[in-house]
């Protein structure tokens, strides 16, 4: 007879609550403006005080930071704006000590134009790594070889006179497209792989996964329809057929499962953006051979929240086998702050700090609710809010090139607010972006004492979702929506965990006589009787 598995037999990772860095703008140790990796390592018994299982690492390569990492020149080092890798090292033991899990970025799409790797590629058409980045012909008029654009603005080509050809570049031109097609390339990328897994690390993030491969044949892409989309730049005028989403790109991902397989508890998760969303992720996520889960940006950029959305997003994942495991993020480095995107409609009965801070904290109750592995973004905890930052300021490539028309992601990378004082407690110095008034009134040391405050109700959500594996590993059953109310069961053996939430500014009608629920939680004043605006109840039913 075979045993149904039990909550200790899964995977660290699965129903994990992840808490993403984002190192510029965590801590400062130097007064340089610029936060660096021994200023996150003092403050790793910050992140370890949350509840948290393991802490995800935006890049930290060595790179011209032309697109802040993202835009590596060296995948084995680190950058020395953010210390060494025996910083690296000691912030990795420390953490390992704590109880976290340490997950890095790695960007196999493209890396930065400094690299050794596009020097020498570029340098003539038959050297050794001549094939290792897309290159192209001309067409007979000298233009592009197709039509695919950046999502930065302009054709995805640039010229190298060098060569006499073209090179490929899917965002900014100082990032030129590998070609993952090229064995030599994949065994050099999973060369890397294996130099942070022997350090110690306990998994990855994989950027932009689904840029990874293109069509050999450089065929143009479809346009799109318009009507149900805001056009911000040509990039959005098509439908990415050939310039994404290669079927051999899985192919790859088996090969790096290979690696991570022969170590110990490690997770591999992709970001995945992509028009068909759901079909696309668990091509990434199929079986036991590719990717432990994947997130995609169902809430990332959703408008608003609503019990709809979460009724569709949930049903597209049922506890089914085969399904694969998904992961979730309501904000990240690239998206707005949630609370700016969502809270905008108060209903009149709140000043605006008020209700942004009950909105996040009713968020952050949802978030831990639901079915996979959750990733909450630095400050979330604190209800941080987007920040406006004026155009002279920007230090964001696409939001400069695309000015006004996109939302810069400077906004959700501004410091960390860690105290009152004049620089947030994040530098001693300038800091390389400006930390808001609205943001610092959140900072940590005002939260830190407050039991109602925002941080300390994700300390007990975090915890919560960790003490109940239903919260954690369980399916969704009965996830309906009334308007602003949602209510979904999450089910787990005999446990069953009732979760109900008011997502709107208006308190809505409620009561529970049943004397076979246990109330476990309870957000914004939720009661038995009463569920004010932005709220939510947690119990357990014992049927």
């Amino acid at each position: 007879m075979t045993r149904t598995p039990g909550a200790n037999d899964f995977p660290w990772w699965r129903g994990a609550v992840i808490y993403q860095v984002y190192p510029r703008s965590f801590a400062d140790s130097t007064g340089n403006g610029v936060g660096d990796i021994a200023g996150l390592t003092g403050k790793l018994d910050y992140i370890a005080s949350l509840g948290v299982d393991a802490i995800w690492l935006s890049p930290i390569y060595k790179s011209p930071m032309k697109d802040f990492g993202y835009d590596v020149s060296d995948y084995c080092d680190v950058d020395p704006m953010f210390g060494s890798l025996a910083d690296f090292d000691a912030m990795l033991e420390k953490a390992h000590a704590l109880g976290l899990k340490v997950l890095v970025d790695q960007v196999y799409s493209h890396t930065s134009d400094q690299h050794a790797w596009f020097a020498e590629s570029r340098s003539s058409r038959d050297n050794p790594k001549a094939n290792w980045y897309v290159w192209a012909n001309a067409r007979a008029d000298g233009t592009p070889p197709n039509n695919w654009q950046s999502m930065f603005g302009g054709p995805a080509w640039k010229w190298a006179p060098v060569r006499a050809q073209y090179y490929m570049h899917n965002f900014l031109d100082s990032q030129p497209q590998m070609n993952l097609h090229n064995p030599a390339v994949q065994e050099a990328l999973l060369g890397v792989a294996k130099f942070w897994l022997d350090r110690g690390v306990d998994g990855f993030r994989m950027d932009a996964l689904n840029f990874a491969m293109h069509d050999p044949q450089l065929r143009d892409n479809p346009p799109a329809a318009l009507f149900d989309k805001a056009v911000v730049r040509p990039f959005d005028y098509q439908h990415h057929t050939y310039s994404q989403f290669h079927r051999d790109t899985p192919k790859f991902l088996e090969k790096l499962r290979k690696l991570t397989d022969q170590y110990d508890g490690v997770f591999t998760l992709a970001e995945v953006c992509a028009d068909d969303g759901n079909i696309a992720i668990k091509r990434f996520i199929k079986g036991t051979t590719r990717m432990n889960s994947a997130y995609g940006f169902d809430f990332l950029y959703a408008p608003k929240l609503t019990s709809h959305l979460v009724q569709e997003v949930m049903s597209h994942w049922p506890d089914e086998p085969g399904m694969g495991w998904p992961s979730w993020a309501f904000e990240n480095h690239d998206a707005p702050r949630a609370v700016s995107r969502w809270c905008t409609d108060t209903g009149g009965l709140w000043d605006d700090k008020e209700a942004k801070d009950a909105f996040a904290k009713v968020k952050l109750a949802l978030l831990v609710a639901l079915r996979g592995t959750v990733i909450a973004y630095q400050g979330e905890e604190l209800g941080l809010e987007q920040d406006d930052i004026p155009f002279e300021l920007l230090k964001d490539p696409e939001a400069i090139a695309n000015w006004p028309r996109t939302l810069s992601r400077d906004g959700a990378r501004t410091p960390m607010p860690w105290d009152e004082t004049a620089q947030g407690g994040f530098t001693t110095g300038e800091p390389w972006l400006p930390l808001g008034k609205a943001n610092a009134a959140r900072a940590v040391s005002l939260q830190d004492g407050d039991p109602g405050s925002t941080l300390n109700i994700a300390r007990a959500l975090f915890r919560l979702r960790r003490d109940f594996p239903a919260l954690r590993l369980g399916a969704v059953e009965n996830c309906q929506g009334d308007g602003n109310l949602l209510v979904l069961d999450r089910v787990f053996e005999a446990q069953r965990i009732r979760c109900l939430f008011n997502l709107g500014p208006d308190e809505r009608p409620f009561s529970d006589t049943s004397e076979d629920t246990v109330l476990i939680a309870a957000v914004g004043g939720a009661t038995r009787e009463r569920l004010p605006a932005y709220s939510a109840l947690f119990w357990e039913c014992n049927w």
